[in-house]
């Protein structure tokens, strides 16, 4: 991957970077916010690992103005002291984590690991059309899809592979999907589920069962296509989120 490096403590930079390299990735450097936005400007990279104060304007700055660029571009901001205060503030402003100084390497690895990862989501419907739709729609945005219409083989689809989310119809035939969802809650507790359905009078209660049972939303058919990738989106950065903020 490529790594833009932005701190104007030029030991972290070359550390940073020495490590990154040493993994495989690519690491590309800026001194300044100023000169991080002209970097994203000439050439996109995959992650920010920016400071957040340096002499001109600040990272939480510099992140605004190189996200106005690249909207989707994944940046981490670090300082040697993140109060909550300023990590609520880069937060908000779009930083997929305040981490605080020195870095914990292991943990920024990981993140880009998973940040490289192919996403995979599993979509389970009885109404074969509707799946191959959804696959080809999922597929040509990069993810990899895979579709069940059995219900009872929904979970081993999940123990052979990582999900990053399932989309669960309500109605399979004759079975409620709310009972999937408690088979996967059961077995995967924190694994998203979004469940969509066409019936939304009819399966209301079964909506409103599933989301205390901890879907994570309920979309419905037919699907409204920037609803899900919006959906989905969100999924991705709360896990990359959690992973930088677990440890």
């Amino acid at each position: 991957m490529k790594i833009l490096v932005v701190d104007d403590d030029l030991r972290i930079v070359k550390t940073t970077c020495d490590i990154l390299k040493i993994k495989g990735h690519e690491a590309s450097t800026a001194h300044s916010g100023e000169e991080g936005v002209e970097m994203v400007r000439r050439d996109r990279p995959d992650c920010v690992l920016m400071d957040i104060k340096m002499p001109g304007i600040s990272g939480v700055t510099a992140m605004k103005r190189m996200q106005e660029i690249v909207p989707a571009l994944p940046v981490v901001l670090v300082s040697a002291y993140a109060t909550d205060a300023l990590m609520t503030e880069a937060k908000a402003a779009g930083a997929y984590a305040v981490l605080s100084k020195p870095l914990n390497f292991p943990m920024i690895l990981s993140f880009l690991a998973l940040l490289r990862k192919e996403e995979s989501i599993l979509v389970v419907d009885d109404d074969p059309k509707f799946c191959k739709t959804l696959k080809d729609i999922l597929t040509l945005r990069g993810f990899k899809v895979a579709t069940e219409s059995d219900p009872g083989k929904v979970l081993g689809h999940m123990e052979n592979e990582y999900k990053l989310a399932v989309v669960l119809d309500l109605k399979l035939g004759a079975l409620n999907g709310t009972e999937v969802l408690k088979a996967v809650r059961t077995r995967y507790p924190t694994k998203p589920v979004v469940l969509v359905t066409g019936y939304r009078r009819e399966m209301g209660d079964s909506i409103e069962q599933g989301l205390a049972i901890g879907a994570y939303t309920c979309l419905y058919k037919p699907l409204e296509m920037d609803d899900l990738f919006q959906v989905i989106e969100d999924i991705r950065i709360k896990k990359l989120q959690n992973l930088l903020t677990s440890a």
